[in-house]
């Protein structure tokens, strides 16, 4: 993630434009009568903005003012859908800011980065799965889980090599394999703690997952009389 000091006006300005738009048509999408008389939806969005918290507050920081960390966000957006996870990856993000953590002014810049970013490839994969109707338990973790998230990492880890390049503050790899190298770093780690994390939930607490068709996936095999 980025410090404001890393960040021109214009940037801090248009990356808070662009994540408070989504934020607002996130919330607008969410079923707020429902989330309300539905208490185990209230703790799964509690404990999907703890777990983030702690998440990112395992770190890495850098003097330059760049700071590594996991995201998450891929179980979090499978398990609340993404109205939700935006949601709770806000709220999430505020504590970290309350705890001085984050920069405030950076807070629409980190936001696109470690929340946006990751829940528009996970909506992405998992639509596009979802269009081939599969059966197989193993593609919906590997492709929504594993996959998703893997290239979540690259991607945010891409836009945000952007933007530092558009303040003028990247220094850029030497070769483009010490690139691939930075992206390999990246997403084997995110994609396993995701699939992980799926994988876990799917097998244990499919009713937890709100984008997981458990009629479907865990139907039993169909035997025919001989």
């Amino acid at each position: 993630m980025l410090s404001a000091s890393l960040l021109t006006t214009i940037q801090t300005v248009f990356c808070l434009l662009v994540y408070g738009a989504a934020l607002g048509w996130g919330l607008l999408r969410i079923r707020w009568v429902e989330l309300v008389a539905d208490s185990r939806r209230q703790h799964l969005l509690f404990g999907s903005i703890f777990a983030l918290s702690v998440l990112w507050l395992l770190r890495k920081e850098f003097d330059n003012g760049l700071t590594f960390h996991f995201l998450g966000m891929t179980v979090v957006t499978l398990m609340l859908d993404w109205p939700l996870a935006l949601l709770a990856g806000l709220l999430a993000q505020l504590v970290l800011v309350v705890l001085g953590l984050d920069d405030l002014a950076a807070l629409g810049a980190n936001g696109m980065l470690r929340i946006l970013v990751p829940v528009l490839i996970t909506v992405a994969m998992s639509r596009m799965l979802e269009r081939f109707n599969p059966t197989n338990l193993f593609l919906y973790i590997f492709i929504s889980g594993f996959f998703a998230a893997s290239l979540a990492a690259i991607c945010t880890m891409l836009v945000g090599m952007g933007l530092l390049a558009w303040s003028g503050n990247l220094v850029a790899p030497n070769s483009l394999v010490e690139l691939i190298g930075y992206m390999i770093m990246v997403m084997f780690p995110e994609g396993f703690i995701n699939g992980m994390g799926v994988a876990a939930l799917v097998v244990f607490h499919p009713e937890w997952v709100e984008t997981f068709d458990a009629d479907r996936y865990l139907q039993e095999p169909f035997d025919e009389e001989p």
